[in-house]
């Protein structure tokens, strides 16, 4: 796996975005037929009998939720369109009187464990398992102290993104241990060339489907990862050069988009590891498009 500057390996997808927040306008139009795999979330179950020396109760077990376990105790309704703020009375009734509590949906990430769990149906489908694309959203892990730079063309304002560069390595360096982002991915984070789509700008990594199959894969490529802190950077993007599938984790989203060959997305929607829907290409994303949840 390596970082790559042919942004061009992204001009497809470009020209194939449909309309903003449809499942085209993440994952692109042309497959012959899309899966939405919700995101699942953390819960945990509180021992309610009895408390520790600052009068909290004590964690007695913990679980990962499909979403349809928070639309049943919310009286809600699980259907390919469901949006996490509709099942969770937007953001609320996430704890129960049985001292079960759940986490939000984390809008943007892909558990890496089930990316790899996908390989396994991705890697029949493709011609090409060993040249996929990945595409990092260049906005992941942006300290806030040190702010956003946007340099304009020529070697002044591509000189200045070096300090920006230099800060956060040296905050890695604090922080102890191995850096999380490398110094060719910070640099390319702010200096490009960077996969452009609407609203959106991507670093990208060249990279086998074998690599993505270890769930571990992310704390050896220099984008972030880091094990002593939550929110590693998800690939919003992973495509297989003969464009036989995507993989689409729309940043802002609490779900992700398989676009594909039939037989792939009824493998993926069989597979009970996901809690997947198959949806249409023009399907509406948007917080509006859960019509049933009121």
């Amino acid at each position: 796996m390596h970082l790559t500057d042919d942004v061009d390996r992204g001009a497809w997808l470009r020209d194939r975005l449909g309309a903003w927040a449809t499942v085209a306008g993440a994952a692109g139009t042309g497959f012959e037929r899309y899966a939405r795999l919700l995101h699942p979330v953390g819960a945990r179950r509180l021992d309610l009998t009895t408390t520790d020396a600052w009068g909290q109760h004590p964690v007695a077990e913990e679980a990962q939720w499909p979403w349809r376990e928070l639309a049943r105790r919310n009286g809600k309704t699980m259907h390919p369109l469901v949006q996490w703020q509709r099942i969770t009375d937007e953001e609320r009734a996430l704890d129960f009187a049985d001292g079960w509590g759940a986490e939000q949906s984390r809008d943007g990430w892909f558990d890496p464990a089930l990316m790899a769990r996908l390989t396994s149906s991705l890697r029949t489908h493709t011609a090409e398992p060993d040249d996929v694309t990945i595409g990092v959203w260049s906005g992941w892990g942006t300290p806030a102290t040190y702010g956003w730079l946007v340099p304009e063309d020529g070697d002044a304002a591509a000189a200045a993104v070096e300090p920006v560069v230099a800060a956060q390595l040296r905050r890695q360096e604090r922080a102890g241990g191995a850096p999380a982002f490398s110094p060719a991915f910070l640099r390319a984070r702010e200096r490009g060339p960077l996969l452009h789509l609407p609203g959106r700008d991507y670093v990208l990594l060249a990279a086998a489907l074998t690599e993505l199959a270890d769930p571990d894969w992310g704390y050896g490529a220099g984008i972030g990862w880091d094990p002593r802190f939550d929110g590693d950077p998800s690939p919003q993007l992973v495509w297989s050069a003969d464009r036989a599938w995507i993989v689409a984790t729309e940043i802002d989203w609490d779900s992700t988009i398989v676009g594909g060959p039939a037989a792939l997305i009824a493998e993926v929607l069989a597979d009970p590891a996901f809690e997947a829907f198959e949806v249409a290409a023009d399907a509406d994303l948007s917080w509006s498009g859960d019509t049933i949840n009121r």
